[in-house]
Protein backbone atom coordinates (compact mmCIF):
# COMPACT_ATOMS: atom_id res chain seq x y z
CA UNK A 1 0.00 0.00 0.00
CA UNK A 2 1.41 3.52 -0.79
CA UNK A 3 1.76 5.58 2.05
CA UNK A 4 -0.32 8.81 1.69
CA UNK A 5 1.70 11.64 0.64
CA UNK A 6 2.52 14.29 3.40
CA UNK A 7 1.65 18.06 3.12
CA UNK A 8 4.79 19.81 1.56
CA UNK A 9 5.85 23.19 2.93
CA UNK A 10 4.05 24.59 6.40
CA UNK A 11 5.82 27.87 5.38
CA UNK A 12 3.15 27.90 2.52
CA UNK A 13 0.00 28.97 4.67
CA UNK A 14 2.40 30.54 7.29
CA UNK A 15 2.62 33.19 4.55
CA UNK A 16 -0.55 33.59 3.46
CA UNK A 17 -2.04 34.60 6.49
CA UNK A 18 -4.35 31.07 6.80
CA UNK A 19 -2.93 30.19 10.53
CA UNK A 20 -3.52 33.65 11.79
CA UNK A 21 -7.24 33.57 10.51
CA UNK A 22 -7.71 30.05 12.08
CA UNK A 23 -6.19 30.99 15.28
CA UNK A 24 -8.56 34.54 15.46
CA UNK A 25 -11.89 32.87 14.01
CA UNK A 26 -12.48 31.66 17.86
CA UNK A 27 -10.25 33.66 20.12
CA UNK A 28 -9.31 31.73 22.86
CA UNK A 29 -10.35 33.66 26.70
CA UNK A 30 -6.84 32.89 28.21
CA UNK A 31 -4.69 35.07 26.17
CA UNK A 32 -4.52 38.61 24.98
CA UNK A 33 -7.26 39.29 22.95
CA UNK A 34 -8.34 42.80 20.41
CA UNK A 35 -11.23 44.08 20.58
CA UNK A 36 -12.66 47.58 19.63
CA UNK A 37 -9.17 49.20 18.87
CA UNK A 38 -7.95 47.96 22.57
CA UNK A 39 -5.92 45.35 23.41
CA UNK A 40 -7.30 43.48 27.06
CA UNK A 41 -6.09 40.70 29.22
CA UNK A 42 -9.17 38.33 29.20
CA UNK A 43 -9.80 38.91 33.09
CA UNK A 44 -10.93 42.19 31.83
CA UNK A 45 -13.29 40.94 28.85
CA UNK A 46 -16.04 42.33 30.10
CA UNK A 47 -14.75 46.02 30.27
CA UNK A 48 -13.67 45.27 26.89
CA UNK A 49 -16.97 44.21 25.68
CA UNK A 50 -19.38 46.86 27.16
CA UNK A 51 -16.58 49.37 26.19
CA UNK A 52 -17.72 47.34 22.08
CA UNK A 53 -21.35 47.32 22.70
CA UNK A 54 -21.36 51.73 22.52
CA UNK A 55 -20.78 51.17 18.99
CA UNK A 56 -22.59 47.73 18.58
CA UNK A 57 -25.44 47.94 21.37
CA UNK A 58 -27.93 45.49 22.39
CA UNK A 59 -30.88 44.65 20.31
CA UNK A 60 -32.92 43.52 23.46
CA UNK A 61 -31.98 47.14 24.84
CA UNK A 62 -32.62 48.88 21.78
CA UNK A 63 -35.67 47.11 21.12
CA UNK A 64 -37.96 50.48 21.37
CA UNK A 65 -35.90 51.78 18.89
CA UNK A 66 -36.12 48.83 16.55
CA UNK A 67 -39.67 48.83 16.78
CA UNK A 68 -40.42 52.29 16.65
CA UNK A 69 -38.38 52.28 13.33
CA UNK A 70 -40.55 48.77 12.38
CA UNK A 71 -43.61 50.57 12.59
CA UNK A 72 -46.28 50.38 9.71
CA UNK A 73 -43.31 48.13 7.43
CA UNK A 74 -43.38 44.63 6.57
CA UNK A 75 -40.55 42.93 8.39
CA UNK A 76 -38.54 39.86 6.96
CA UNK A 77 -36.58 37.65 9.08
CA UNK A 78 -33.14 36.27 8.33
CA UNK A 79 -31.53 33.66 10.44
CA UNK A 80 -28.31 31.73 10.39
CA UNK A 81 -27.83 28.71 12.11
CA UNK A 82 -25.19 27.25 14.30
CA UNK A 83 -24.53 30.31 16.63
CA UNK A 84 -27.49 31.82 16.87
CA UNK A 85 -30.53 29.58 16.76
CA UNK A 86 -27.90 26.58 18.30
CA UNK A 87 -25.50 26.69 20.35
CA UNK A 88 -21.54 26.12 18.90
CA UNK A 89 -20.51 22.55 20.16
CA UNK A 90 -17.70 20.19 19.00
CA UNK A 91 -19.83 17.81 16.70
CA UNK A 92 -21.23 19.92 14.19
CA UNK A 93 -23.63 16.76 14.05
CA UNK A 94 -25.25 17.54 17.62
CA UNK A 95 -25.56 21.18 16.73
CA UNK A 96 -29.58 20.65 17.77
CA UNK A 97 -31.85 23.75 18.28
CA UNK A 98 -34.12 23.66 21.89
CA UNK A 99 -37.82 22.94 21.44
CA UNK A 100 -37.87 26.61 23.28
CA UNK A 101 -36.35 28.42 20.14
CA UNK A 102 -38.18 25.51 17.70
CA UNK A 103 -40.95 27.34 19.10
CA UNK A 104 -39.77 31.07 18.81
CA UNK A 105 -39.18 30.63 15.21
CA UNK A 106 -42.35 29.32 14.30
CA UNK A 107 -44.14 32.17 16.08
CA UNK A 108 -41.95 34.51 13.94
CA UNK A 109 -42.29 33.14 10.69
CA UNK A 110 -46.76 33.30 11.65
CA UNK A 111 -46.24 36.81 11.50
CA UNK A 112 -42.95 37.72 9.01
CA UNK A 113 -41.41 36.03 6.08
CA UNK A 114 -38.40 34.26 7.93
CA UNK A 115 -35.32 32.67 6.04
CA UNK A 116 -32.33 30.53 7.25
CA UNK A 117 -29.12 31.23 5.43
CA UNK A 118 -27.05 28.75 6.63
CA UNK A 119 -23.27 27.10 5.48
CA UNK A 120 -24.80 24.13 5.53
CA UNK A 121 -26.41 21.92 3.06
CA UNK A 122 -30.23 23.06 2.62
CA UNK A 123 -31.45 19.63 3.15
CA UNK A 124 -29.38 19.55 6.46
CA UNK A 125 -30.30 22.67 7.97
CA UNK A 126 -34.21 21.81 7.33
CA UNK A 127 -33.62 18.66 8.87
CA UNK A 128 -32.10 20.32 12.02
CA UNK A 129 -34.71 22.40 12.13
CA UNK A 130 -37.65 20.73 11.17
CA UNK A 131 -40.17 24.17 10.20
CA UNK A 132 -42.09 23.77 7.03
CA UNK A 133 -42.94 27.48 6.98
CA UNK A 134 -39.60 28.65 6.89
CA UNK A 135 -37.20 29.73 3.18
CA UNK A 136 -34.25 27.75 3.38
CA UNK A 137 -30.75 28.83 1.94
CA UNK A 138 -27.89 26.28 2.60
CA UNK A 139 -23.90 26.63 1.26
CA UNK A 140 -23.64 30.13 2.24
CA UNK A 141 -26.96 30.95 0.02
CA UNK A 142 -26.18 28.73 -2.95
CA UNK A 143 -28.94 26.55 -2.82
CA UNK A 144 -32.29 28.55 -2.03
CA UNK A 145 -35.80 27.14 -1.63
CA UNK A 146 -37.83 30.09 -1.93
CA UNK A 147 -40.87 31.44 -3.22
CA UNK A 148 -42.23 31.55 -6.42
CA UNK A 149 -41.51 35.27 -7.51
CA UNK A 150 -44.16 38.01 -7.31
CA UNK A 151 -42.32 40.06 -10.03
CA UNK A 152 -43.41 40.29 -13.19
CA UNK A 153 -40.44 38.70 -14.88
CA UNK A 154 -39.25 34.88 -13.92
CA UNK A 155 -36.36 34.34 -16.09
CA UNK A 156 -34.31 36.94 -14.09
CA UNK A 157 -32.22 34.22 -12.65
CA UNK A 158 -30.88 31.34 -15.61
CA UNK A 159 -30.38 28.81 -12.45
CA UNK A 160 -33.90 29.05 -11.13
CA UNK A 161 -36.35 26.18 -11.48
CA UNK A 162 -39.39 25.32 -10.45
CA UNK A 163 -39.76 22.51 -7.84
CA UNK A 164 -42.18 21.04 -4.70
CA UNK A 165 -41.20 21.75 -1.63
CA UNK A 166 -42.11 19.26 1.28
CA UNK A 167 -45.48 20.19 1.82
CA UNK A 168 -46.45 20.01 -2.26
CA UNK A 169 -46.26 23.91 -2.87
CA UNK A 170 -44.41 25.11 -5.54
CA UNK A 171 -41.58 26.84 -5.08
CA UNK A 172 -38.18 28.15 -6.80
CA UNK A 173 -35.11 26.14 -6.61
CA UNK A 174 -32.02 28.20 -7.17
CA UNK A 175 -28.69 27.24 -7.38
CA UNK A 176 -26.00 29.53 -8.95
CA UNK A 177 -23.13 27.05 -8.51
CA UNK A 178 -24.87 23.91 -9.89
CA UNK A 179 -21.53 23.42 -12.08
CA UNK A 180 -19.72 22.83 -9.53
CA UNK A 181 -21.11 20.08 -7.41
CA UNK A 182 -19.05 17.20 -9.31
CA UNK A 183 -15.77 19.53 -8.40
CA UNK A 184 -17.19 20.32 -4.82
CA UNK A 185 -17.95 16.08 -4.43
CA UNK A 186 -13.96 15.27 -5.67
CA UNK A 187 -12.50 17.97 -3.38
CA UNK A 188 -14.54 16.23 -0.36
CA UNK A 189 -13.17 13.24 -1.18
CA UNK A 190 -9.65 13.79 -1.51
CA UNK A 191 -9.94 15.90 1.86
CA UNK A 192 -11.79 13.29 3.88
CA UNK A 193 -8.76 10.91 2.75
CA UNK A 194 -5.95 13.66 3.21
CA UNK A 195 -7.38 14.53 7.08
CA UNK A 196 -8.51 10.63 8.13
CA UNK A 197 -5.14 10.68 9.70
CA UNK A 198 -5.69 13.77 11.94
CA UNK A 199 -7.50 13.40 14.95
CA UNK A 200 -10.44 15.57 15.87
CA UNK A 201 -10.94 16.55 11.96
CA UNK A 202 -14.07 16.85 10.14
CA UNK A 203 -14.90 16.83 6.85
CA UNK A 204 -18.56 17.51 5.77
CA UNK A 205 -19.93 18.44 2.06
CA UNK A 206 -22.61 21.05 2.19
CA UNK A 207 -23.30 19.94 -2.06
CA UNK A 208 -22.33 23.47 -2.89
CA UNK A 209 -19.09 23.85 -0.91
CA UNK A 210 -16.79 21.44 1.83
CA UNK A 211 -15.59 22.28 5.26
CA UNK A 212 -13.41 20.90 7.30
CA UNK A 213 -13.68 21.49 11.11
CA UNK A 214 -10.91 21.84 13.36
CA UNK A 215 -12.45 22.48 16.58
CA UNK A 216 -11.59 19.15 18.24
CA UNK A 217 -7.76 19.43 16.46
CA UNK A 218 -4.69 19.75 18.61
CA UNK A 219 -3.40 23.83 17.92
CA UNK A 220 -0.12 21.91 16.95
CA UNK A 221 -1.97 20.06 13.70
CA UNK A 222 -3.74 23.48 12.41
CA UNK A 223 -0.96 23.83 10.22
CA UNK A 224 -1.13 20.08 9.17
CA UNK A 225 -5.05 20.83 8.07
CA UNK A 226 -4.35 24.38 6.15
CA UNK A 227 -1.76 22.49 4.26
CA UNK A 228 -3.81 19.45 3.48
CA UNK A 229 -6.76 22.32 2.11
CA UNK A 230 -3.90 24.80 0.06
CA UNK A 231 -2.53 21.62 -1.70
CA UNK A 232 -5.67 20.70 -2.77
CA UNK A 233 -6.83 23.89 -3.69
CA UNK A 234 -4.12 24.40 -6.12
CA UNK A 235 -5.29 22.25 -8.37
CA UNK A 236 -8.77 23.87 -8.63
CA UNK A 237 -8.55 27.72 -9.49
CA UNK A 238 -11.84 27.73 -9.29
CA UNK A 239 -12.40 26.97 -5.98
CA UNK A 240 -11.17 29.53 -2.81
CA UNK A 241 -11.07 29.03 0.79
CA UNK A 242 -12.88 30.94 3.37
CA UNK A 243 -12.67 30.77 7.62
CA UNK A 244 -15.63 30.24 9.81
CA UNK A 245 -15.65 29.50 13.55
CA UNK A 246 -12.95 27.05 13.32
CA UNK A 247 -13.85 25.93 10.54
CA UNK A 248 -12.01 26.16 6.54
CA UNK A 249 -14.51 25.88 3.93
CA UNK A 250 -14.22 25.53 0.15
CA UNK A 251 -16.14 27.59 -2.09
CA UNK A 252 -16.52 28.37 -5.69
CA UNK A 253 -15.79 31.28 -7.24
CA UNK A 254 -18.95 32.84 -7.73
CA UNK A 255 -20.12 36.26 -6.74
CA UNK A 256 -22.60 35.44 -4.55
CA UNK A 257 -22.83 35.09 -0.92
CA UNK A 258 -25.13 35.49 1.89
CA UNK A 259 -25.66 38.78 1.04
CA UNK A 260 -26.78 38.03 -2.66
CA UNK A 261 -29.17 35.31 -0.90
CA UNK A 262 -30.85 38.36 1.27
CA UNK A 263 -31.41 40.11 -2.19
CA UNK A 264 -32.48 37.03 -3.89
CA UNK A 265 -35.12 36.08 -1.31
CA UNK A 266 -36.70 39.81 -1.04
CA UNK A 267 -36.69 40.00 -4.28
CA UNK A 268 -38.43 36.62 -4.48
CA UNK A 269 -40.99 38.01 -1.72
CA UNK A 270 -41.70 41.04 -3.49
CA UNK A 271 -40.29 42.65 -0.85
CA UNK A 272 -37.12 44.58 -2.94
CA UNK A 273 -37.15 48.34 -3.32
CA UNK A 274 -39.60 49.29 -1.05
CA UNK A 275 -39.54 51.78 1.72
CA UNK A 276 -41.92 50.14 3.67
CA UNK A 277 -39.89 46.58 4.12
CA UNK A 278 -37.82 46.32 7.15
CA UNK A 279 -35.28 43.28 7.11
CA UNK A 280 -33.57 41.81 9.57
CA UNK A 281 -30.60 39.42 9.80
CA UNK A 282 -28.84 38.01 12.37
CA UNK A 283 -25.55 35.69 12.56
CA UNK A 284 -22.52 35.27 14.70
CA UNK A 285 -20.36 34.06 11.62
CA UNK A 286 -17.74 35.83 9.39
CA UNK A 287 -19.95 34.79 6.21
CA UNK A 288 -23.04 36.70 7.83
CA UNK A 289 -20.80 39.91 7.33
CA UNK A 290 -21.85 40.13 3.45
CA UNK A 291 -25.50 39.87 4.38
CA UNK A 292 -24.66 42.82 7.23
CA UNK A 293 -23.23 44.95 4.36
CA UNK A 294 -26.00 44.50 2.49
CA UNK A 295 -28.59 46.05 4.60
CA UNK A 296 -26.17 48.86 6.25
CA UNK A 297 -25.15 49.92 2.69
CA UNK A 298 -28.67 49.85 1.18
CA UNK A 299 -29.78 51.37 4.49
CA UNK A 300 -32.77 48.65 4.34
CA UNK A 301 -32.88 47.30 7.97
CA UNK A 302 -30.89 45.93 10.54
CA UNK A 303 -28.03 43.33 11.17
CA UNK A 304 -27.92 42.21 14.53
CA UNK A 305 -24.17 39.89 15.14
CA UNK A 306 -24.79 37.31 17.71
CA UNK A 307 -21.02 37.61 19.91
CA UNK A 308 -20.15 37.14 23.51
CA UNK A 309 -16.68 39.13 22.00
CA UNK A 310 -15.83 42.63 20.95
CA UNK A 311 -14.98 42.37 16.87
CA UNK A 312 -15.18 44.82 14.33
CA UNK A 313 -19.31 44.09 12.07
CA UNK A 314 -20.98 45.48 9.51
CA UNK A 315 -23.78 45.16 11.60
CA UNK A 316 -25.61 47.99 13.76
CA UNK A 317 -26.87 45.82 16.86
CA UNK A 318 -25.53 42.57 18.77
CA UNK A 319 -26.69 39.99 20.85
CA UNK A 320 -24.68 37.96 23.12
CA UNK A 321 -25.54 34.23 22.28
CA UNK A 322 -28.10 31.83 21.32
CA UNK A 323 -30.43 32.31 24.43
CA UNK A 324 -30.47 36.60 23.56
CA UNK A 325 -31.55 35.45 19.83
CA UNK A 326 -34.51 33.73 21.05
CA UNK A 327 -35.40 36.92 23.67
CA UNK A 328 -35.06 38.85 20.58
CA UNK A 329 -37.47 36.83 18.19
CA UNK A 330 -39.94 36.54 21.33
CA UNK A 331 -40.03 40.39 21.59
CA UNK A 332 -40.63 40.80 18.01
CA UNK A 333 -43.76 38.55 18.47
CA UNK A 334 -44.87 40.08 21.27
CA UNK A 335 -45.14 43.55 19.52
CA UNK A 336 -46.68 42.32 16.73
CA UNK A 337 -49.28 40.87 18.30
CA UNK A 338 -49.58 44.10 19.99
CA UNK A 339 -49.73 46.02 16.84
CA UNK A 340 -52.35 44.03 15.23
CA UNK A 341 -54.28 44.28 18.37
Amino acid sequence: MTPRKKPAKLDDVRSNGWLDAMKSSSPPRKKLIKGFNIEVAADDIDIAYHSWMIKYPSALKSFEQISKHAKNKKIAVFLDYDGTLSPIVDDPDRAFMSDAMRSAVRNVAKYFPTAIISGRSRDKVYELVGLTELFYAGSHGMDIMGPVKHTESDDGHPNCVRSIDQEGKEVNLFQPAREFIPMIDEVFRTLVENTKDIKGAKVENHKFCTSVHYRNVEEKNWPIIAQCVHDILKDYPRLRLTHGRKVLEVRPVIDWNKGKAVEFLLESLGLSDRDDVLPIYIGDDKTDEDAFKVLKEGNMGYGILVSSVPKESNAIFSVRDPSEVKKFLKALVRWKRLEEA
